[in-house]
């Protein structure tokens, strides 16, 4: 916990550094926005034995308050640096993964044959800095332009939580109509590197979000990446 709270107070240190910059004068382009992302969250590498029981749609959201930098020398290119919340699940039908076990291995049981929640995710929270360089058609009209974006970002993992909704047994049968949650990050790594890029047009783009380190610990769980793709929505 005390890393964590040292990486964000250095986050916000560069992130105000950053910002105090003078930008150059374009009437119609903020210096700072919002980036609000909507993504479809997948796990690269998890073996069948678990990718066969990821069912449903995984959805995650990302909000990063960002500042844009314009090159003096040409506009249509910028650097942006940013500071947010990341937060992604993975749903689980007829499967448990429990986070909170005291073994050296991290248990994905299988629980086709037995009791098992009706709804059930593994939900994680990071606290990021995005870094970008951007590409804008039209700087001065950035509503009405082709953007294109690539970057990277490095996070800190908040939370790790997995949720259980409305108990059944094998038969699909309801046996206890309650809410389960367990909390743990003793499993999974606590810093993240991702890969990031975007393509899109005025405040509408679509993007990508590779994380180059595993999601767990070496020797607890298979080596497994996230992913994530879907719409992002800002000014820049």
């Amino acid at each position: 916990m005390k890393k964590n709270i040292l990486f964000t107070l250095l986050l916000l240190v560069s992130f105000s550094a950053f910002s105090q910059k003078k930008s150059l004068n374009l009437p119609n382009r903020p210096a700072d926005h919002l980036l609000i992302q909507l993504s479809s969250d997948h796990w690269i590498g998890a073996p069948d034995s678990i990718k066969d029981h990821i069912k449903g749609f995984s959805r995650g959201l990302n909000v990063y308050a960002m500042f844009d930098k314009p090159f003096k020398g040409n506009p249509k290119f910028s650097a942006a640096l940013g500071i947010g919340i990341s937060t992604g699940n993975i749903m689980f039908k007829k499967m448990s993964v429990d986070i909170t076990s005291n073994n050296g291995t991290l248990p994905f049981t299988n629980l086709d044959s037995t009791n098992s929640f009706k709804k059930y995710k593994l939900a994680t929270t990071y606290v990021e800095v995005p870094l970008e360089f951007r590409f804008m058609s039209d700087p001065k009209n950035p509503n009405k332009a082709v953007k294109i974006a690539l970057g990277v970002k490095g996070g800190a993992l908040l939370k790790a939580q997995t949720k259980g909704k409305i108990l059944r047994n094998a038969n699909g049968d309801l046996i206890r109509n309650y809410t389960e949650k367990l909390s743990s990050k003793s499993f999974f790594n606590n810093t993240r590197i991702s890969g990031t890029a975007r393509v899109g047009y005025g405040i509408f783009s679509l993007f990508g979000s590779y994380a180059f380190t595993n999601l767990f610990k070496d020797g607890v769980a298979p080596d497994i990446n996230t992913l994530q793709v879907g719409l992002t929505i800002s000014g820049l």
